[in-house]
């Protein structure tokens, strides 16, 4: 007789277990404060850019089991392409470039996890209350957030670019057609900013449509959709709540607990690995070198 099959429940418990090993048993370098600005993030986890930020985060936020280690890059270069400071990031050939919202903000969020685990270093760009089209004071949406300069870019070619979020574009209710207009805005800079480097996408977090998911699944399969059309794998959340069991582990309306963070970074960990977005051994690619006078802490 078959083995039989593990409910999605069982799976996420075993996958946040099998995370929660793996991180345990593994140093894994993240890089953050890559955003303007300071202050608590739309989850109300404090966040603090730049050197001080980047210091906190290196000596290990809270963030139970398997929160990722994050490490400061320590100096800047001009790109002589577009004439922007770029970060010089250690080991950018292992390193995924993450944009995201708060879902990905804190150390031990649960993109940051997935990816790790897939073995990943994280650089993360991005702030919360952010989007596609969505901004937050200082910090622009997704697009504006980049070709205005509010986060410093890794410097070389990065392993692989996530784009994460739509949960505050759902929440400001933003249209279907600006959501699309600027999603293709953003892929087009990235392509040109980093040539030949892998993009995927990761929908809204949320309950399902037929679980109470509302605009949050809705936005989900929009950008389904517009990943279909430019080509990038996507990988939908938008009824992960309710397919694995999990609203119980919300901190707040969309937010998870550290449960929560661990068990969907095991999920998504999996998700890579199927789609194929899992880290492979390849040819080292290092940051361009550093121009003189250009070492300075991370500014965000």
């Amino acid at each position: 007789m078959p083995p039989a099959k593990a409910s999605p429940r069982a799976s996420a418990r075993i996958a946040a277990a099998a995370l929660t090993g793996l991180l345990g048993a593994s140093a894994v370098l993240g890089v953050s404060g890559c955003a303007v600005g300071g202050g608590t993030s739309t989850n109300g986890n404090p966040w603090t850019g730049g050197p001080a930020g980047n210091a906190q985060a290196a000596a290990g936020q809270p963030g139970g089991a398997g929160a990722v280690t994050a490490a400061a890059a320590t100096s800047r270069v001009r790109n002589p392409g577009n004439g922007r400071m770029e970060a010089v990031v250690p080991d950018i050939s292992r390193t995924v470039l993450l944009i995201g919202d708060s879902q990905s903000e804190p150390t031990d969020g649960w993109p940051r996890l997935g990816l790790a685990s897939a073995g990943y270093n994280v650089y993360f760009c991005g702030r919360g209350g952010t989007g596609y089209v969505a901004a937050n004071g200082a910090t622009g949406n997704y697009i504006d957030a980049l070709q205005r300069g509010d986060w410093l870019l890794p410097s070389g070619a990065p392993a692989l670019i996530v784009i994460e979020g739509g949960g505050n574009d759902a929440a400001s209710g933003a249209s279907n057609a600006s959501i699309a207009e600027n999603a293709a805005r953003l892929f087009a800079e990235l392509k040109a900013r980093y040539p030949g480097t892998r993009m995927a996408m990761i929908g809204t977090l949320a309950r399902g449509a037929d679980n109470g998911g509302g605009r949050r699944s809705e936005v989900d399969t929009l950008l389904g959709s517009v990943a279909g059309v430019h080509g990038l794998p996507f990988i939908s959340v938008g009824d992960w709540l309710t397919r694995y069991g999990l609203a119980k582990d919300l901190a707040d309306s969309v937010h998870m607990n550290t449960a929560g963070r661990a068990a969907l970074g095991g999920i998504l960990a999996g998700r890579l690995r199927e789609l194929g977005l899992d880290r492979k051994p390849s040819v080292e690619q290092g940051p361009l070198a550093a121009v003189a006078g250009s070492s300075s802490a991370l500014q965000d």
